[in-house]
């Protein structure tokens, strides 16, 4: 395994027109952690993520995923990583097997393999009904498919965007003890999340992005004051302490 970092990025910034959605960001993201990439809406999270896939071009900066340059390997890349964006492009005339099949096709696997993978990861996602289209499923059974499809080719690292949005307590219990396995198997995951808990409960390092810059980036006991939860610590880099004007008709 090279000695290179699952993510390293260097001076990494994204224009539109005068405004910076993504302004100067680095990070180091070591393999095998399980990493929170946190912030309030519009700081630049999902920006970076979709830089990291090479689904949009920065305007300048660098981007090295498991030792290899983006754009630049990316053809290479994308065959080691696993992504579950925020929106979850299926296809919803396939049953969950059929997509899963195709998506494992699409990685180069043979017919046989990928058929029993996809058999594989719908039992173990709880997705088992062979006959049921994905137009029919719910939200977070979209999110649990979306999921399983990022797993089929055994990818050594996982980009997710929100991965847990409207999925219920036993789907998300279910999904993290999958992640959590996988990070013990030495993979690596990236993770954006809005639910603290579960990055808390979950994440061994963290980062907070706002206004497109890095605000702080470590583990939870280097960032923690005291006795502050991952809440307390959020709401105090990202300036939200002030006290709301109540509405006097209220």
């Amino acid at each position: 395994m090279s000695d290179a970092p699952a993510i390293l990025v260097r001076d990494l910034r994204k224009m539109y027109g005068t405004k910076a959605a993504v302004d100067g960001v680095d990070l180091v993201v070591p393999r095998g952690c399980f990493f929170g990439f946190l912030g309030p809406n519009g700081a630049g999270k999902s920006t970076t993520i979709r830089m990291l896939t090479g689904l949009i071009p920065p305007t300048s900066g660098s981007i090295e995923l498991l030792g290899l340059p983006m754009p630049q390997a990316s053809v290479q890349i994308r065959r080691r990583i696993g992504l579950v964006p925020d929106e979850s492009l299926l296809f919803d005339r396939l049953t969950g097997a059929e997509f899963l099949e195709f998506v494992g096709r699409m990685y180069g696997l043979r017919r046989d393999v990928a058929r029993t993978r996809a058999r594989d990861l719908l039992a173990l996602f709880e997705l088992a009904d062979d006959r049921k289209l994905i137009a029919e499923y719910s939200k977070g059974m979209r999110k649990r498919v979306a999921m399983a499809a990022a797993l089929i080719h055994g990818p050594e690292l996982f980009l997710m965007d929100e991965p847990f949005e409207g999925v219920d307590a036993v789907g998300a219990r279910l999904m993290k003890g999958i992640l959590l396995d996988l990070v013990a198997q030495g993979s690596t995951i990236f993770l954006t999340s809005h639910v603290l808990e579960v990055v808390e409960r979950l994440c061994d390092r963290v980062a907070i992005i706002h206004h497109g810059r890095i605000a702080v980036e470590g583990t939870l006991d280097e960032l923690r004051a005291g006795e502050e939860t991952l809440e307390d610590l959020f709401v105090r880099v990202v300036g939200a302490e002030r006290l709301v004007e109540r509405l006097g008709w209220l």
